[in-house]
């Protein structure tokens, strides 16, 4: 990682850590059932997780070609301080989190060379990303409805 973080101690004991992290979830987190929320009363319809695009994206507006992802920031490694790496088995978070924003990248790139929009809302900006990702529907709709 490139960002100077500061390490945190772990106050957990191992079996109550694999606990905790068995809870972690990857899809119906809280920050994507707020973006779902927002954007479903802002109009507009999706789907979920689709599994034939790369990367399975949290929501997908097919007529719009926009394809959008919540990031948790520990996970995709957002600069903010939400992203901090833990101070224990630092060599295997370190290489998991590159590997997840190297993955992150590849797909990102996988779905725009398909035609799709693509839309990142972090953790730590959920009203800033919602609004973003609902002027950038809103235009994809105003274009999408002109007549041809």
């Amino acid at each position: 990682m490139t960002r100077d973080t500061q390490p945190m101690a772990d106050t957990f004991d191992p079996a109550r850590r694999s606990a905790i992290m068995r809870r972690v979830r990857s899809k119906d987190t809280s920050p994507e059932m707020k973006v779902r929320q927002a954007i479903h009363a802002a109009g507009f319809r999706y789907r979920l997780h689709r599994k034939d695009l790369p990367g399975n994206p949290d929501l997908v507006f097919p007529r719009h070609r926009c394809v959008l992802f919540v990031h948790g920031c520990f996970w995709h490694w957002h600069d903010c301080k939400r992203a901090r790496m833990p101070a224990t088995n630092r060599d295997y978070w370190t290489a998991k989190i590159e590997r997840n924003v190297r993955r992150d990248h590849r797909i990102q790139d996988e779905l725009k060379a398909l035609g799709w929009l693509v839309c990142v809302i972090w953790e730590c900006r959920l009203r800033e990303g919602i609004a973003q990702a609902i002027i950038e529907l809103e235009q994809r709709r105003a274009t999408d409805d002109r007549p041809g």
